[in-house]
């Protein structure tokens, strides 16, 4: 349909929490073509996932998915998933730390913790029940997406600010193996 303009870290509307998409909007072409626009957005930036709010759209509302994706070249496959008004419980105690960026956030990578092991539940496209568990990189892309759902950005979530900066400089620095830009979210 149409690749829409990712808002970027400072715009307000990041910070704000998203309303549920309510029963009614399944099966309207309004909620088809929002998901369009987003499939649209996310694959003309090569992302793994997108949610709502990042295009202006202020709904509990995301996609995800990677297959053969130049910019997650050892990333395993994430299937493609719309997921709406989700609920993300953890799965035992385990944190992880891993290099994130955001296509709201271009250029910068932090190290943050997520949990290891989740469980996500919530509405496909046709307001059908999904339910996964999931762990490592997919768990990781999942919390990364639902956290715009509440107005969160990666940056808030890191710990040690000493592995935040730019793409570039980490890399340099030797903190990002080189050559490869770890993957924006």
């Amino acid at each position: 349909m149409a690749i829409r303009t990712v808002l970027r870290l400072g715009d307000p509307r990041l910070r704000r929490v998203a309303a549920a998409v309510p029963a009614e909007a399944f099966g309207t072409a309004e909620l088809g073509a929002l998901l369009a626009d987003l499939r649209d957005t996310m694959a003309a930036r090569d992302g793994a996932g997108l949610a709502a709010p990042q295009i202006g759209v202020p709904l509990r509302l995301v996609i995800f998915g990677v297959t053969a994706n130049p910019r997650y070249p050892e990333a395993p496959p994430i299937p493609q998933t719309v997921l709406i008004n989700p609920l993300i419980t953890p799965l035992g105690p385990d944190r992880s730390n891993g290099w994130e960026g955001c296509l709201s956030v271009p250029g910068l990578r932090g190290s943050v913790p997520r949990w290891s092991r989740i469980r996500y539940e919530g509405l496909d496209a046709e307001g059908r029940s999904l339910s996964r568990e999931v762990a490592g990189f997919h768990a990781r892309v999942v919390q990364h997406e639902c956290d715009h759902l509440d107005g969160v950005l990666f940056p808030d979530r890191i710990e040690d600010r000493t592995a935040f900066g730019f793409t570039d400089e980490l890399a340099a620095a030797g903190l990002l193996a080189a050559g490869l830009s770890p993957p924006e979210q």
